[in-house]
């Protein structure tokens, strides 16, 4: 089968999801290489461990042979730079090759960052991966300047007019929960962008903002978690401030008897479905395509899995079914 694939293509698991139920503990680090490795389907695992970490992951990396191929961290500018370079650090000693790059909207002074102050960062983390060999990757990602969606590009133009090469991690359940969701569409005034006609949300409609950042080849990381059209809230976790959960997560396994507080239904997952094909296409068709692998995330964070009873890892093991299934069946018809 390898021997048609144009462009190689991996999937891995983001370590936090390497659990069952919210209840459960977390499994060791060791334990958690194990699950992987015994399942078989994984190519990888993604993580930046924490500094007191780091010896049990390349431990456990050799051990079971799983690469520990991406990592990544939040940053507020103005306090970002030396985090960053150590995450960096982290990454070329663990033998990462990308490290996903969230930054946060509003800088360390509580001023909301413009396009010229993200241009400035991004340069700076790409001169960093460059001397340390780990692509930054900067995600798109609700509570960071992404969440904003033009500005991606905007910015990523300002990027490649500067001489540097753009990279992002698309992660388009971030997009996808947004549509037909009046109160997500507010935070940035994208409702008006939708209204306009300038912001496609829809992924199923030509122009899209997934297709533009695809076919723009600035996907080189993948973030892998479903969400659908108005997802849901997570009724189930709230934010110190007694808020749900913004609800940026949906099963893509069906769930047993009362392990969802919602109704599922398979169909609803088809836009989040499509960017993946959309994405894959692209790696296919385009011998430049500079994506690499693919990350499920199905995580217990507030406004994801907090307070879940479905397996968060059972989830990812049947998304990447999916995805690898997908993936040789476009390979398949393109051949």
């Amino acid at each position: 089968m390898d021997n048609i694939i144009k462009n190689d293509l991996k999937f891995g698991i983001q370590t936090n999801g390497i659990k069952h139920k919210h209840v459960d503990p977390i499994p060791d680090i060791g334990t958690r290489f194990k699950m992987v490795k015994e399942e078989g389907i994984f190519d990888y695992v993604d993580k930046t461990p924490e500094p007191h970490e780091v010896e049990d992951f390349k431990k456990y990396s050799l051990e079971y042979n799983l690469p520990i191929r991406g990592g990544g961290w939040f940053y507020e500018i103005g306090d970002h730079k030396k985090l960053l370079e150590n995450n960096l650090k982290i990454g070329k000693e663990l033998g990462s090759i990308v490290h996903n790059t969230q930054i946060k909207a509003y800088k360390n002074n509580g001023q909301l960052a413009n396009d010229i102050e993200i241009r400035d960062v991004y340069l700076e983390a790409y001169d960093l991966g460059l001397k340390f060999g780990v692509t930054p990757c900067f995600e798109i990602h609700v509570n960071m300047w992404s969440e904003d969606f033009l500005r991606v590009s905007r910015v990523g133009k300002m990027v490649e007019e500067s001489g540097a090469e753009f990279n992002l991690t698309l992660d388009h359940s971030h997009v996808i929960f947004k549509i037909n969701n009046i109160k997500e569409q507010k935070i940035f005034n994208i409702d008006k962008q939708i209204f306009s006609g300038e912001l496609i949300l829809d992924p199923f409609v030509p122009g899209n903002v997934v297709e533009e950042w695809i076919n723009n080849g600035w996907v080189r990381h993948c973030h892998a978690r479903a969400a659908i059209p108005n997802n849901p809230l997570n009724i189930l976790g709230k934010h110190p401030d007694g808020s749900f959960g913004r609800g940026i997560q949906y099963p893509f396994k069906k769930p047993q008897k009362d392990e969802y507080h919602e109704d599922w239904d398979e169909k609803l997952l088809e836009p989040w479905k499509e960017c993946i094909i959309m994405l894959m296409k692209y790696h296919i068709n385009d011998k430049n395509s500079k994506l690499g692998q693919i990350s499920t995330e199905f995580i217990p964070n507030t406004d994801y899995g907090e307070g879940c009873k479905y397996s968060l890892f059972e989830q990812a093991i049947e998304c990447t079914k999916w995805m690898k299934k997908t993936w040789h069946e476009l390979n398949k018809k393109i051949n």
